[in-house]
């Protein structure tokens, strides 16, 4: 990998960790801006209590679209990479362009369909007759947008996967900057309000998608998107969605979980409930997004050394990662249990809001402290390519735990409102603890089987 700007296989795993992730994490946190950065304005709109809780209830149709991007992308970009460390560069192009042309696909199908069923959806979805306006006032803009969030999301992990994490993090910078730039512009002086938030964000996407797609077709790239190798190969495909299947089942399920969290919220706390947890989806991903750009930073090491048949720097890598994720999760977990109020304030200052959202803080995100050594765990298997095992790990913690709990907790707990809120937590501990136990037995499997192949070589 001589002509990359990154020697994956020789330079010192902490430098290189540092050099891939910091980038990543920057525009991981970056990224966090979109939408919190329209949440920050939405709120302190008129009415702007119930305008974040109609945006809360749109925001699981924003996390099904770009779980669609995660699907190709996140899939494709860790077999590419080993490719990459295979030395066969022109595989790894027939999987980035291949990936391309299934983008634009989704792209297509998820606008019409959303577009022609998007009222309903958010009825289902927690809407009220207070915050359907909202809603789909939102989205009607925001779904224009979608062939860019699909270009910038998805195609983004074809740079950074290359070493060009500098690259990388520009793509959603330069968006983010666009974004909140436009934000005060079109949302209070156009006077669009939620509209000229997603308006402002699909600009921004725009621009992000023109960055990504100007790289990958330019010379400073390794990898580049061709034409001779843009027709959809179903030898290709199969395996980009088999990958990418657990990254996209991470993110869809996010959606099916507020989906769960909203129509409870709303049943046992109304409109304010549906609201707070719009401000705990936000911290959510101020937690989660930063913990997914360190092991994003991490991937290409693993995978381009786990395609070098390099084990120890494979292990190195992972240690490492492992590490600073925990201590990141637990960093947060005590900032949000001491100063819950901080957080909230960020969002909204109405009173009522700030009361239910501080109380329900500590109780959702009492087992977070954990979470970090769960995406350590599930991302490094992705980075290895064992697809099977990390969807059986992303399915555990949302569908086979917390959805039900969701329901069932409100059941048998006295106060129906708290017992919601705890399905988190307990989800979160119930899940990392599995997940480390899994992990011991198979990662060490995974990679004892390689080092005897090698041997054997």
């Amino acid at each position: 990998m001589s002509n990359t700007s990154t020697d994956l296989g020789k330079e010192n795993i902490g430098k290189l960790l540092f050099k891939l992730a910091t980038p990543a994490i920057i525009a991981q946190l970056v990224n966090v801006l979109y939408n919190i950065v329209d949440r920050i304005f939405i709120g302190r709109m008129p009415g702007g209590d119930m305008a974040m809780a109609g945006v809360g209830v749109a925001f699981p149709i924003i996390l099904i679209i770009s779980a669609f991007s995660a699907l190709v992308g996140m899939g494709g970009a860790p077999l590419a990479a080993i490719k990459m460390g295979e030395q066969d560069n022109d595989g790894a192009e027939k999987i980035m362009s291949n990936s391309f042309s299934i983008l634009m696909i989704l792209s297509l199908i998820l606008t019409v369909g959303f577009l022609v069923f998007k009222e309903p959806i958010l009825w289902a979805f927690g809407a009220s007759e207070a915050t359907i306006g909202y809603a789909t006032d939102y989205l009607s803009v925001y779904l224009i947008g979608t062939v860019f969030v699909q270009i910038g999301l998805g195609m983004n992990p074809y740079i950074n996967t290359q070493g060009f994490a500098k690259v990388g993090m520009m793509t959603v910078t330069i968006g983010a900057i666009i974004n909140i730039v436009l934000d005060p512009i079109l949302i209070f002086g156009l006077g669009m309000g939620v509209k000229g938030a997603a308006l402002a964000t699909i600009l921004a996407q725009a621009v992000s998608a023109i960055w990504v797609l100007r790289f990958l077709l330019g010379k400073k790239s390794i990898l580049k998107i061709k034409k001779k190798y843009l027709k959809p190969d179903i030898k290709i495909i199969l395996p980009i969605l088999s990958l990418g299947v657990s990254p996209f089942i991470m993110q869809a399920t996010e959606s099916l979980v507020l989906v769960s969290l909203n129509s409870q919220l709303q049943k046992y706390g109304g409109d304010l409930a549906v609201g707070a947890m719009t401000i705990m989806s936000s911290i959510m991903q101020i937690i989660m997004l930063p913990n997914l750009g360190l092991t994003q930073g991490a991937q290409p090491i693993i995978s381009y050394n786990y395609g070098a048949k390099q084990m120890d720097r494979v292990k190195q890598t992972f240690k490492l990662c492992l590490g600073l994720c925990f201590l990141y999760t637990t960093g947060m977990w005590l900032a949000l249990m001491m100063l819950p109020h901080v957080f909230v304030g960020i969002f909204n200052n109405d009173p009522a809001l700030m009361e239910i959202t501080t109380w329900s803080i500590k109780i959702y995100f009492a087992g977070i402290f954990i979470f970090g050594i769960q995406v350590a765990c599930q991302q490094t298997f992705l980075a290895l390519g064992q697809a099977k095992i990390s969807l059986i790990l992303a399915l555990l913690r949302k569908v086979i735990l917390l959805v039900p709990l969701i329901f069932i907790l409100p059941m048998v707990i006295e106060n129906q409102l708290f017992g919601v809120l705890l399905a988190e937590p307990i989800a979160d501990i119930l899940a990392a603890t599995t997940t480390i136990i899994c992990f011991m037995v198979f990662y060490k499997k995974t990679l004892s089987v390689v080092d005897a192949n090698e041997k054997k070589i």
